[in-house]
């Protein structure tokens, strides 16, 4: 007779739990990962802005894409590391991610290059693909650490943490290192290298065998295409993908180009020849405002091409112009690219506008232009009511502002920067292309404002003499062209919002 609990059946023994990694390599691949992950993010945004712009929404989508790739990579190779071996699959992850992180420029960039062109799609698909495959690391790894669930804890905490640091150090080197001395693709191609070449010695380390050679053909053709590819930089800078275009029809003109944006436009044989409209009613406010041929002590936020400064210096002797440019590179091109010479007449300081603001001496400049650009959008902090407190605070009695916005559509933001001055200056004018001002079209608008009065008719009259033929909106009629656009403050400006958008090529 036997017992009611026992069996006639013989018990069947546990599979035997994987052979755990060793720390140090555990760690490792955790940590390379993390630091991959976040290396693919901010590449991306520098990839992106040429076709997208360098804006707040740009950052938004790459950093919601990236995490929700962490998201996915994390919970299906938390799923997949119960059902498959863990050892078996860390190589192709990484091999994998590498593949696809070599060929995102080449892709992205050639997608751009397409009018209409799938470019968004490809970048999500590419960011997010290699996202996913380098997240997946973390659970394989730590399935192959937990040996038992008394350690549960320390194992997850332990590789948590590590996945973190390599997170913040991939952040921050690609942010003060990378980008400051690579080309975009080339530190994809050499990440998407480093990648595959770690997945060829995790494949003989874990299984002694020779990985397949597809990861490493699909990363040399990523490496070929990316330098053959179309929409390349002729230089990368900290903050922009710049070019410099000759102007067939003017020996010696140039075009300066950021982000695909046509930023300035230099004659290097001639800097009084003035090629944008902006540019030349610039240059009319400058005859209607100041006596003729008057030395002017001038402020430039930004500095693109330094047009203003130099037309200032060649007709206007004895004229000095200071100058906030945030991009050390912007400043090398202009020196090495478009044969600036700085002296005494003309200073330019790598700063932040607002920053280089609080540093000068009030009431010290007759002039300051507001010509800076992320994009096609103004740094919302130059935008707001305490920035045009300190341009104000930095004038002279008798001194100017002068503004240059671009915005198209329903102009909100163009609207709301000049609703900030009107609530800052006295006399507020503003020009642009009639069809601007009636928000049917789009474009450039040039901004004037003071706690002196500027004629309107004589600003509009030497705007025609210019060939700019731009309508001029007086401050009574300003008040009614910006209806009730709200006065951008430091607390809330949502620049970028407000901007009505439009394609960058």
């Amino acid at each position: 007779m036997t017992s009611s609990s026992g069996s006639s059946e013989p018990a069947q023994p546990h599979p035997a739990a994987p052979e755990p990694l060793h720390p140090w390599l555990a760690g490792t691949l955790v940590f390379g990962a993390s630091a991959a992950v976040l290396v693919v993010e901010i590449v991306a945004l520098r990839l992106l802005a040429p076709y997208l712009g360098l804006t707040l929404e740009t950052s938004t989508l790459v950093i919601g894409v990236a995490l929700a790739a962490i998201a996915f990579g994390s919970w299906a190779g938390g799923r997949a590391a119960d059902t498959v071996s863990p050892r078996a699959a860390l190589g192709p992850l990484l091999a994998g991610s590498g593949a696809v992180v070599a060929v995102t420029p080449a892709a992205v960039r050639t997608a751009g290059e397409i009018p209409g062109g799938p470019v968004l799609l490809t970048a999500v698909a590419t960011i997010f693909a290699a996202g996913a495959a380098l997240s997946a690391v973390t659970p394989m790894v730590t399935k192959l650490q937990l040996t038992s669930l008394g350690e549960t804890g320390s194992v997850v905490g332990r590789l948590s943490g590590v996945g973190t640091v390599g997170a913040i150090l991939g952040t921050v080197v690609t942010g003060f290192v990378l980008i400051t001395r690579l080309p975009v693709s080339a530190i994809l191609v050499g990440l998407g290298i480093a990648l595959v070449v770690s997945a060829a010695a995790l494949e003989l380390v874990l299984r002694r065998r020779r990985p397949g050679p597809l990861p490493a053909v699909l990363v040399v053709l990523g490496g070929l295409t990316a330098a053959a590819a179309p929409g390349g930089c002729d230089v990368e800078t900290v903050y922009h993908c710049a070019e410099i275009r000759a102007d067939p029809g003017r020996e010696g003109g140039r075009l300066l180009v950021l982000d695909g944006v046509h930023h300035s436009y230099v004659d290097l044989d001639d800097p009084t020849h003035l090629d944008f409209r902006y540019a030349r009613a610039v240059a009319a406010v400058l005859d209607t405002a100041f006596p003729a041929g008057a030395a002017l002590t001038s402020y430039h936020l930004g500095a693109g091409g330094l047009t203003v400064p130099r037309y200032l210096d060649a007709v206007r002797p004895g004229s000095s112009s200071l100058v906030s440019e945030i991009d050390p590179g912007v400043v090398r091109i202009d020196v090495d690219r478009l044969g600036l010479r700085t002296d005494d007449a003309l200073e330019v300081r790598v700063e932040d506008g607002r920053r280089g603001l609080a540093r000068l001496d009030s009431g010290a400049y007759d002039l300051v232009v507001g010509d800076a650009f992320g994009g096609v959008s103004v740094p919302w902090h130059l935008t707001t009511r305490e920035a045009m407190a300190q341009v104000r605070r930095v004038l002279a009695d008798d001194g100017v502002y002068v503004m240059n916005l671009i915005d198209h559509g329903d102009v909100g933001f163009a609207r709301a920067a000049v609703a900030t001055l009107r609530a800052t200056f006295d006399h507020v004018l503003v020009a642009a292309d009639p069809e601007t001002l009636a928000r049917r079209g789009g474009g450039n608008l040039v901004v004037v404002a003071g706690d002196r009065p500027v004629d309107a008719e004589a600003w509009r009259d030497r705007m025609g003499d210019r060939d700019v033929g731009w309508t001029v909106l007086r401050s009574g009629d300003v008040d009614a062209w910006t209806g009730d656009a709200q006065v951008l403050r430091d607390d809330h400006a949502p620049v970028d919002q407000l901007l009505t958008p439009y394609p960058t090529r």
